[in-house]
């Protein structure tokens, strides 16, 4: 009954009932942009790059965040990853190069331009991504056994290409006005709805394999209960890592201006235990994109090279999981910066109960951060490895990818974040927030995804 008076009570404000729709409407388009075909594409070749897609762990990554229009051969095939990566260099330049941090520290002229060369970067990152996609579509194309020849010409790869980039584009557009008419980061909730988009084939999946009579149906559905179960045991415990902060008293100094007196109260400085989100998987998976690339070039097909080419194996995952934790040190000593934090503090007369300010509250901050970052970057690299532990479990490839890495986390957050958007719209009305105690905390890290 709460959920339904809840559900009426949103549908009653007027701003949130058209933020809503607007945000179905276009999430419509984006989903139906994804089953038009790029021209020339017959649907054998369609078959081919899917049954391509299927086989490789690396492809099927690829293909959830695009929501299915990776193995389509979709004009959306590239989606909104290359603004993604573009948007990680354009930051990485501002925590390092002086010019990128004088634009920062501009306030929203500064954010224009910065928002203007990711726009640039992600297009030059496009020129190139599109005739990869192109060969090797072409590539699995001529190698499936089914007597196909494709052969793409110098001025179809271009035509192809500036589709190609004009579809990211449009979806970059989407995104935008999401986040300007709509509920939510429009950005975020494009990589979510290409995730979720393939729950429901991939649990339909798993269900199918667990029946009596088929070849993986060990277990039964007894077993495949047991996996919904564990998903959702995972799923909160990436709830409690993406919510978990460790609160740090901080008291202000009374101070009289004219009749009225300033400070005087306790408040809490929430340092995240994950404060790096998601970027420590980023980063480490184009590390090991690397290692990929070289066993590809060199043939290998067997040593230690190659047990990068499989995202089951075992040093696959070893490596994959102390580059989360090494990234997840690296990213939160850039972001979270003590120092800064302390001269803040002073500057406003606050203080740390029991710590001198200055350089000792810089100090005791900084211990804190390492202190809690540890356990955080061990469940996070934890989450990332995941999904190899489901499928050695003999779960199957597509619904194990559910279980943990950047999928799941990106979903959680996202999730919570427009949560969050809804119930302020809802508290501001005067009406009940979505939970009966308490409110939904989204993410504080500053990144859309």
């Amino acid at each position: 009954m709460r959920f339904i008076e809840t559900f009426k009570n949103i549908w009653t404000i007027e701003e949130l009932r058209k933020r809503i729709l607007v945000t179905v409407l276009l999430v419509l388009v984006y989903r139906l942009g994804c089953y038009v075909v790029l021209p020339g594409i017959s649907p054998s070749d369609i078959d081919a790059l899917a049954s391509f897609t299927n086989k490789s762990g690396l492809m099927q990554l690829l293909d959830m965040f695009s929501g299915g229009a990776f193995s389509q051969a979709s004009i959306f095939a590239l989606g909104i990853m290359p603004y993604i990566t573009a948007s990680i260099v354009i930051q990485l330049c501002g925590m390092i190069l002086p010019s990128f941090q004088k634009m920062q520290r501009e306030g929203e002229s500064g954010r224009q331009k910065m928002n203007q060369y990711t726009r640039y970067l992600t297009v030059l990152i496009l020129i190139l991504q599109a005739p990869a996609y192109l060969i090797n579509l072409q590539v699995q194309v001529n190698g499936a056994a089914n007597g196909a020849a494709m052969s793409f010409g110098f001025w179809t790869v271009v035509y192809l290409t500036i589709i190609l980039a004009a579809g990211s584009m449009f979806i970059m557009w989407l995104g935008e006005r999401i986040t300007d008419r709509g509920i939510g980061n429009g950005i975020s909730f494009i990589i979510l709805v290409g995730i979720i988009a393939r729950l429901p084939g991939a649990l339909f999946f798993e269900f199918t394999s667990r029946l009596p009579g088929t070849t993986a149906g060990q277990g039964g559905l007894v077993m495949f209960i047991v996996e919904v179960v564990l998903l959702f045991a995972v799923t909160v415990g990436a709830v409690l890592l993406v919510q978990g902060t460790r609160k740090v008293p901080v008291q202000y100094a009374k101070r009289i201006v004219g009749n009225r007196q300033y400070g005087g109260a306790r408040q809490y400085i929430p340092l995240k235990v994950n404060a790096a989100g998601v970027m420590p998987i980023i980063f480490a998976q184009a590390i090991m994109f690397i290692p990929m690339t070289l066993a590809g070039f060199r043939g290998a097909e067997s040593g230690f090279l190659h047990a990068f080419t499989d995202i089951n194996s075992f040093w696959y995952n070893a490596i994959f999981f102390l580059l989360i934790v090494a990234f997840t040190y690296f990213y939160t000593a850039i972001t979270v910066r003590p120092t800064q934090m302390a001269e803040d503090m002073k500057r406003n007369n606050g203080f740390i109960p029991g710590v001198k300010p200055g350089k000792k509250t810089a100090e005791y901050l900084d211990a804190i951060m390492s202190r809690i970052t540890l356990p955080g970057s061990i469940f996070l690299g934890i989450v990332a490895i995941l999904p190899a532990f489901a499928r050695f479990f003999g779960i199957s490839q597509n619904f194990a990818q559910f279980f943990g890495g950047t999928s799941l986390l990106i979903m959680v957050g996202v999730v919570l974040d427009t949560l969050q958007q809804v119930e302020s719209h809802l508290t501001m009305h005067h009406y009940d927030g979505l939970m009966k105690e308490g409110k939904i905390k989204g993410r504080t890290t500053g990144q859309g995804y």
